[in-house]
């Protein structure tokens, strides 16, 4: 009888290993195929996408969310940079306006899609409301992240206003309109606005991709190349970082860019070059090529190499063994983690009666 307890212990864990249709060896795992949680009923997430795509939300009614977040482009911009207050045009197209003095924001936009899924481990253990957002961890949640666009000058809220007035005069232009009013039951304050801005976010998911499918049972969803090169991929120290349901451990480690930023995860690549937090990589090819010569830099440290003279990298990066042949098994690999039918959704108009998703 005092095995009993233990027993039921390990039968859960296995059942739960089971359920998320983890490869232990590869350490990677299939997305669950929902993330809403009970809150999110149909008029909170409508609610969420009119703010979504609503440039309202801007002090100077031109930037949307969806600006810099677009279903066009992956639920990403397609620029290496970012650009929010100041740019006219969507996507890679989009350049700083006649006169304006910003620049680019320093950091790639992230795809959202599956950014319900952030800080997800192995085990399918579900991390929401607190998850891991922005490429340096500094938001907890969709609630932060939603509110750190909104004070920056740069990304929605432009020189004319104080960062402090922000939230207030964004309230404020919300009850100004009865749409927003109705659907907000006369309750118009910023825990609506992020729960509904979550909810819509959460219902961004794309998880029927041939690995997903492979890992729940499914053993044609993947071909031969692509399963060797998620072996490649394992083999080759990938999945020390890029692991879990994301592909990604969602952990600060510095690979010589800039100081230590989280692991980007894989899911979808193909709808979000161009590739890394800078947005330097235009291909997956030259992402291989950026991790080759990163490997070189790590083993020379390790054999003696002037530190000095060289990025302090995560030491996980002298443990990555990147082999020329691996790098097109790889690439059809990450194919594999592409969704056929991602999201698209967007509304036909918006409560304010602003161009729907910005300027």
């Amino acid at each position: 009888m005092r095995l009993q307890p233990l027993l039921l212990g390990w039968i859960a864990l296995l059942l739960a290993v089971g359920l998320q249709a983890t490869l232990p060896d590869t350490r990677l795992a299939a997305l669950p195929r929902v993330a809403a949680l009970p809150e999110d009923d149909e008029e909170l997430v409508e609610l969420g996408q009119w703010l979504f795509f609503d440039p309202i939300l801007s002090h100077n009614r031109e930037v949307a969310c969806a600006t810099c977040h677009h279903p066009d482009h992956g639920w990403a911009d397609g620029r290496s940079t970012p650009l929010g207050v100041g740019g006219v045009g969507l996507g890679p197209m989009r350049k700083l306006a006649a006169g304006s003095s910003f620049e680019p924001i320093n950091r790639n936009s992230p795809s959202l899609l599956n950014s319900a899924f952030n800080g997800m481990d192995i085990l399918g253990t579900y991390p929401a409301p607190r998850q891991p957002m922005f490429w340096d961890l500094r938001a907890d949640g969709y609630a932060q992240q939603a509110i750190g666009p909104l004070q920056a000058p740069a990304e929605m809220l432009g020189r004319q206003c104080p960062p402090h007035q922000a939230l207030p005069q964004l309230l404020e232009r919300l009850r100004a309109i009865p749409d927003y009013r109705e659907a907000m039951q006369g309750q118009v304050n910023m825990d609506q606005v992020t729960r509904a801005l979550a909810a819509f976010q959460r219902s961004l998911i794309a998880v029927n991709s041939p690995f997903d499918r492979y890992l729940r049972g499914e053993k044609n969803a993947m071909n031969q190349r692509q399963i060797k090169g998620m072996q490649a991929f394992h083999r080759a120290g990938c999945s020390l970082c890029h692991n879990g349901p994301m592909l990604s451990d969602f952990k600060l480690h510095n690979i010589g860019l800039e100081p230590a930023l989280r692991t980007a995860p894989l899911r979808n690549l193909a709808l979000s070059a161009p590739y890394m937090h800078h947005g330097g990589e235009p291909s997956l090819e030259s992402v291989m090529n950026f991790y080759d010569r990163l490997a070189d830099r790590a083993a020379e440290t390790l054999d003696g190499g002037d530190e000095n003279t060289m990025p302090a990298l995560d030491p996980l990066m002298q443990r990555l063994d990147l082999l020329p042949e691996d790098h097109g098994l790889i690439i059809e690999f990450l194919g594999a983690l592409n969704d056929p039918n991602p999201p698209r959704t967007r509304p036909s108009a918006v409560p304010s009666g602003l161009p729907v998703g910005g300027r």
